[in-house]
This record gives structure tokens, sequence and C-alpha cells, in this order.
């Protein structure tokens, strides 16, 4: 699928950077302006709206989840649905990589969409073959 704009793909970790304002977040923001005003083009895989519903749910309650799905929802992105060529090129790259099926649907969007991923995960760095990556910074763990 070719595009005539710059496209990007958000993980999870992208939505739910700008939607709490974590470190990074002014980049995401920065894109979506660029997808509102149409020079960007922005894909958010299916996955992520359940992850950043379940995620919520846990932390929060359901009620704030369907909040933020429909936040996503509202935003300059297009989601993309599964399918049968997305399944299989998910699958691929789970049965290549150490990844979890989240992520494999995300990377898989970004290779049929010839997109930038957009993540703060370091899972995203062993895969093989690479996607172009705009990292985010990686969220530091305190002992």
């Amino acid at each position: 699928m070719k595009e005539d704009k710059e496209v990007y793909v958000f993980d999870t970790s992208a939505l739910l950077t700008y939607i709490e304002d974590e470190e990074g977040s002014e980049d995401v923001e920065s894109l979506l302006i660029r997808a509102e005003k149409g020079e960007v083009v922005i894909y958010v895989a299916f996955v992520s709206l359940m992850e950043v519903f379940y995620i919520t749910a846990q932390e929060k309650d359901e009620s704030e989840a369907m909040d933020r799905v429909k936040l996503i929802q509202s935003l300059s992105v297009k989601i993309v649905e599964s399918n049968e060529n997305l399944n299989m090129s998910a699958g691929r790259l789970k049965t290549k990589n150490r990844i979890s099926v989240a992520d494999a649907y995300v990377a898989a969007v970004c290779q049929e969409r010839n997109g930038i991923l957009v993540h703060k995960d370091p899972e995203f760095e062993k895969i093989l073959p690479k996607v172009k990556e705009f990292r985010l910074l990686y969220k530091t763990r305190s002992i």
C-alpha cells in the first residue's frame, strides 16, 4: 500500500505516552497535529485499542478505559483492522521473533504500510526484518 505522505504507525506505548502526558508526549502530539493538517498519515493497529483498554481498566477502571478508546478513535488516525494478509504477516513476525502477539500486529502494520514505528518499547529493537523507528524515550525503572 503506497502513501504519498509520510506514514507513521503508533504502538500502544506511543498512545499511552500521549494520553498520560509522559515524556515524549510532545512528539506524539506534534505528529497528531501534522496528521490533522493532512501532512502525514498515522495508523493504529486494532490490537492497540484492546491494549489501551485493558491496561487502563487494570490500572484505573473500565469507564476510564472506554474514554481512552473513544479519545483514540477521535484522533486523526486510521485504525487498521485484522485481515488475512495482516494475520499472516503478524504470524510470520511472531514465528521469527520473540515478541508479543500485539507487537507482531503493530510491526506487521508498519511493514505493510511502509511506516515509521513510533514507540517506547525495547522489544521492537529485536524485530527482524527491521522496521523504521521513531523511538520515544524509554521508561527507566527505579529500583
